[in-house]
């Protein structure tokens, strides 16, 4: 049989946070799919709609942790995979630091649009 190989180490950081954002989403996008396919209807989603569920606290908290989850989430993931093809060296160093921009720059932006349909004036 041929041998597993995974960048994670069992039991290490990254991996039980990959775990743990894996579970945290797997429950956040059932409330999300729920929420906007059967409690609100796709004809009924608008701007207005949307900014008045970001006006209360509580969903637009969770959606602020669900950006930064899901982004942490899925470059870790794909930083991870791109390791496991044999990315090493430098380039594995640009890839992080690519990635890395990237995901702030991602989050930075969520979070304006998120405080921008709250009327949350900033940043």
């Amino acid at each position: 049989m041929a041998q597993q190989y995974s960048s994670f180490q069992h039991g290490g950081t990254m991996w039980l946070l990959q775990r743990i954002t894996a579970a945290f989403l797997i429950v956040v996008l059932a409330f999300h799919f729920f929420l906007l396919h059967f409690v609100y209807h796709a004809d009924e989603v608008s701007f207005a709609l949307t900014a008045g569920r970001m006006e209360q606290w509580s969903y637009y908290s969770l959606m602020v942790l669900f950006l930064i989850t899901a982004t942490f989430h899925g470059v870790n993931g794909v930083y991870n995979a791109l390791i496991n093809q044999g990315l090493s060296g430098t380039k594995r160093t640009a890839v992080k630091w690519i990635l890395v921009v990237a995901s702030v720059v991602v989050i930075v932006q969520g979070i304006r649009t998120a405080n921008a349909w709250a009327g949350i004036g900033v940043f």
